[in-house]
């Protein structure tokens, strides 16, 4: 169920939530905390420029601390449909290529929506900051079209496919209350203690070994 928040009531929200960064970086809500499960509101300027600025500022920051290559305002408390994504991360040629991984440069998404392109699927260990510890099996389109606004109000339609499609689909999810484990093969679902047993997070070793 969504709650409705006034302009007045999301402006002082997020200005609590900024006021306990350290260096930028807020704390990311685990699951079981209810922004979490509720469609986030959309956002239509309730917040004054500077202090826009100042949230997508920290989220970067915070997503970066985490690390992470995606982080939606509900994860830091604050229910709008806003998320900042990047992947710039270093990975083996012969891991990236498994993924269907190619850098994603820094951006921003409001009020974002998206659709498969085609019936192509992908399937691979997915993890979030806000489930901290644990990832699990994901099957998701593997080519989408997203469209959303950028945070000077222009309408945007992107395609994306392999690894960069599942980040935006991750975070968008967030923006509608849902987690990445309710699409997941719960029997999948691997704490990352135990990542060592498969090695480059193996769909097929993990599969063989849980089960699934």
């Amino acid at each position: 169920m969504s709650i409705t928040y006034s302009p007045e009531e999301l402006e002082n929200l997020v200005v609590e939530v900024l006021s306990q960064a350290e260096d930028n970086v807020v704390p990311i809500v685990q699951l079981g905390h209810p922004v979490l499960r509720q469609p986030a509101a959309s956002y239509t300027g309730q917040l004054p420029k500077e202090l826009l600025d100042e949230l997508l500022a920290v989220m970067r920051h915070t997503m970066y601390d985490a690390p992470g290559v995606g982080l939606a305002a509900p994860q830091i408390g604050i229910p709008l449909k806003i998320a900042v994504l990047e992947d710039l991360y270093n990975l083996p040629e012969d891991m990236a290529a498994e993924r269907e991984r190619e850098p994603l440069e820094y951006f921003e998404i409001f009020n974002p929506s998206y659709e498969a392109r085609g019936a192509r699927t992908a399937e691979f260990y997915e993890g979030c900051l806000s489930f901290d510890g644990f990832q699990a099996v994901v099957t998701r389109p593997a080519d989408i079209r997203a469209n959303y606004e950028d945070r000077d109000w222009k309408q945007v339609v992107r395609d994306f496919s392999g690894w960069q499609a599942r980040i935006v689909q991750h975070e968008t999810d967030h923006l509608y209350g849902t987690v990445y484990i309710d699409k997941a093969a719960t029997r999948s679902l691997i704490n990352e203690t135990e990542l060592w047993r498969h090695q480059g997070l193996s769909v097929a070793s993990a599969r063989e070994t849980l089960g699934f």
